[in-house]
């Protein structure tokens, strides 16, 4: 028996990459999965965002691993989509038992360099995306006596990190809201945590502009020359986290072995968590 047998999971940003993973492994331990995505580009994003066939493919996967899968194309800036995707969630299985709020966007830029554009769509997408799909799925886990919150931070939100201080200020304020949505619910058999990972090997990683962040003395950075400074970065010397590893921290706080944990950070660092004070 798997041990998300019955259950109902709703993933934002389940296109591709994380999100992904975290459908098809929930899937694999019983869940039928909801997955919503903006499946279209942000302005300030300076790498090719998913697609509707990738949000197609998703669902292929879900399905082939024996589950039940509704697709929408929503965007969690937005109250009301964030609204609509629990009520589909809900007409089409019933109820809403795990949100894995996974949707997020990154972009560089030094502090005082950032644009106003380059800040709004960070904190409105990482932080207040975060938020409006919370926010819309408290009431209904609250009316069932249970649920699981499970939101997408970063390592980064452990740290400070030069040129990338808009995302990190999201991701800690990921880490905030969570700790104060877990004593909210409490009472009523939800928890809520966040999983905090190193660089996870995804698009959001392998594009022009994170290679030249990275790699700023080399004219057209490879992967493989990408893959030694990340290899440094950490105690483990591997350059960064296969997504399913990420997905089996997630399956394990959607669990009911996690029951008792709540509020709390579940950091995948690959040992850097032993460098933080």
């Amino acid at each position: 028996m798997a041990k998300l047998d019955g259950k109902v999971a709703l993933i934002t940003g389940g296109a591709r990459g994380q999100g992904r993973a975290h459908a098809v492994t929930l899937a694999r331990e019983g869940c039928d999965i909801a997955v919503c995505d903006l499946a279209a580009p942000v302005a300030t994003v300076p790498y090719p965002l998913a697609s509707e066939t990738d949000l197609a493919e998703t669902r292929r996967l879900v399905e082939a691993a024996g589950q039940r899968c509704l697709t929408m194309v929503a965007d969690v800036r937005v109250s009301a989509d964030m609204d609509a995707a629990v009520g589909a969630t809900v007409e089409a299985f019933g109820r809403v038992d795990v949100l894995v709020a996974n949707a997020g966007i990154c972009s560089f830029g030094a502090v005082a360099d950032l644009d106003d554009d380059t800040w709004d769509d960070m904190i409105a997408v990482n932080l207040t995306g975060a938020f409006k799909a919370v926010r819309a799925v408290v009431p209904r886990m609250v009316s069932q006596r249970g649920g699981r919150i499970i939101a997408t931070a970063s390592m980064g939100a452990r740290m400070g990190m030069a040129n990338l201080g808009h995302y990190v200020a999201a991701k800690w304020g990921v880490i905030g809201l969570v700790k104060s949505v877990a004593l909210e619910v409490a009472p009523y058999g939800v928890t809520a945590n966040v999983v905090c990972p190193a660089t996870v090997d995804t698009d959001m990683v392998h594009n022009p502009a994170m290679y030249g962040l990275f790699c700023p003395g080399i004219a057209v950075p490879q992967r493989s020359d990408v893959e030694a400074v990340y290899a440094r970065m950490n105690p483990m010397r591997r350059p960064w986290l296969d997504p399913s590893e990420v997905a089996e921290a997630v399956a394990f706080l959607a669990s009911d072995e996690a029951r008792s944990i709540s509020g709390s950070t579940l950091e995948v660092s690959m040992g850097g968590s032993a460098q933080l004070h």
